[in-house]
C-alpha cells in the first residue's frame, strides 16, 4: 500500500471551519480530482457527512466507530489499522479529517498540498505539523484567484 495525503491548508495550517472547507478554488478542486481519480480515498465520518455523495471514479473507504453509520457507494473500516489490512496493494489518498491526516502522517510517502497564502482566524480543524526537512518538495503550479494566492506543492519523504 502506498499512502499519501492531500489536503490545502492556510499558513497556520487551517484545513476547515464548521465541516466545511475555508477555500475553494476551482483550480485546486481540478487538482484534487486529478490526483485522486482511479485511487482510493479513505477519509473520517465527518469529512464523508461534508460530501454531496461518494467521489466517483474512486474506491471510498470512511472510517468511523459508529456502528449503525452507513455511507452509500464507500466502505466502512472502524479503524486505521483495518484500514491498513482492507488496502494492501492500493494507492491510498488520506483526505480527512484531522485525525485521519494524524494517524496516518508517519505511514506517508507523499503530501499533496496546496498551500494557501492566507490564513483564518475561527478555523476549527488543522493539518497536522510535519517536519519540512523530511521531506523533498517540488512546486507544482501557482495561481491567485480573488486576490488570494496559492500554490500546488507535493512533498515526498526523504
Amino acid at each position: 500500500m502506498t499512502v499519501s495525503m492531500i489536503a490545502a491548508i492556510g499558513k497556520n495550517n487551517e484545513l476547515g471551519r464548521g465541516n466545511n472547507l475555508i477555500w475553494r478554488f476551482s483550480q485546486d478542486m481540478k487538482f484534487f480530482k486529478a490526483v485522486t481519480m482511479g485511487n482510493t480515498v479513505v477519509m473520517g465520518r465527518k469529512t464523508f457527512e461534508s460530501l454531496p455523495h461518494a467521489l466517483p471514479g474512486r474506491r471510498n473507504i470512511v472510517i468511523t466507530s459508529n456502528n449503525s453509520f452507513k455511507a452509500e457507494g464507500a466502505e466502512i473500516c472502524k479503524s486505521p489499522d483495518e484500514v491498513m489490512k482492507l488496502c494492501a496493494g492500493d494507492n491510498v489518498f488520506i483526505i480527512g479529517g484531522a485525525s485521519v491526516y494524524k494517524h496516518f502522517l508517519p505511514f506517508a510517502e507523499k503530501l499533496y498540498l496546496t498551500e494557501i497564502n492566507d490564513c483564518c482566524s475561527d478555523a476549527d480543524v488543522y493539518f497536522p505539523k510535519f517536519n519540512r526537512e523530511l521531506y523533498s518538495s517540488e512546486k507544482i503550479a501557482s495561481y491567485s484567484d480573488g486576490g488570494t494566492d496559492f500554490s500546488h506543492i507535493i512533498y515526498t519523504k526523504k
